[in-house]
């Protein structure tokens, strides 16, 4: 038996709530043709994702990644980046960076910052933050609700 038979929302909130989803459709989409490459913005979602404890999330950034080739050595080494061989400096930025927005009660550390300044244009970096701010965003509405169902995912 899978999540998807034994689980329903709690709240279809993008159904009661149509307007401002499609508003989050657009905005993702917009975000989605910042320039950013596809496996690093996924990345990071899958990261933000993971601290968030976004089950849903998770499920459909890793299957994402997958379908870009990621390698399954470095998607299950994702939550020990740092001490991980296989990531590029510029993914390590983005990476920290991703998890100090995400704990963002925490703030920016200035390293982290402006790590992400050297590996990073400026438009590079907005579209990076972005990315950041709409995963979170998609985080908080799907944790709560429960919509949609963790593990019902399909990529296509």
């Amino acid at each position: 038996m899978t999540a998807t038979d034994t689980r329903t929302p709690r709240l279809r909130i993008y159904r009661e709530q149509a307007a401002a989803s499609r508003a989050m459709n657009a905005l993702d989409a917009a975000v989605a043709e910042t320039g950013l490459e596809p496996s690093l913005r996924e990345l990071i979602k899958l990261r933000a994702s993971q601290i968030n404890g976004c089950g849903y999330c998770i499920d459909m950034h890793w299957k994402d990644l997958r379908r870009l080739e990621e390698s399954e050595q470095r998607l299950y080494g994702l939550t020990a980046w740092r001490e991980a061989p296989y990531y590029t400096p510029r993914e390590r930025a983005a990476l920290a960076l991703t998890e100090a927005v995400t704990l963002i009660a925490q703030g920016v550390p200035e390293d982290v910052y402006a790590e992400a300044e050297r590996h990073f244009e400026p438009a590079e970096l907005a579209a990076l933050i972005w990315s950041i701010a709409v995963v979170n965003a998609w985080n908080r509405l799907a944790i709560p609700t429960g919509d949609p169902v963790p593990g019902s995912y399909e990529p296509g």
